[in-house]
């Protein structure tokens, strides 16, 4: 006797069996549907185009922000620092503002994504406004 399972699969089970079936068989691109990566942040992020400074030991050079968020941001500049740096930038704000960096990636020619540090009090206070200025603005 053959039994039929008629219960739905799961939404879960169901990307299981396509995780087996791409092992198994090996991955089909389709060239008109873009790859998606795997979201890491932890913080929503906003797109924003204000000019910085990188303050690196005793050479200050330009940026650009292209995007922020409560724990990073992604600094455009021709010159990127290597994986692992850090130094400061100062945001070119009303009131200036100044954050500790730390080079997470980089996108050679383009810029690089870094971890932002900000030491507690109003600093942290005036960054973590700046931040949800932008998410208010943004919906």
């Amino acid at each position: 006797m053959v039994r039929l399972d008629t219960r739905r699969e799961s939404p879960v089970a169901s990307r299981q069996a396509s995780l087996l079936a791409r092992r198994a068989w090996g991955s089909v691109e389709h060239p008109e549907q873009p790859t998606r990566r795997l979201e890491r942040r932890r913080a929503p992020r906003f797109s924003c185009a204000l000019d910085l400074e990188v303050e690196w030991g005793s050479a200050v050079l330009p940026g650009r922000l292209r995007d922020i968020s409560a724990s990073g941001m992604f600094i455009e500049t021709e010159d990127p620092l290597w994986i692992g740096a850090g130094f400061s930038a100062r945001l070119k704000l009303e009131q200036p503002l100044q954050v500790n960096c730390f080079v997470k990636r980089i996108e050679p020619g383009r810029g690089m994504g870094v971890v932002v540090s900000v030491p507690e009090g109003s600093f942290r206070e005036r960054y973590q406004g700046f931040v949800d200025s932008l998410s208010r603005a943004g919906s």
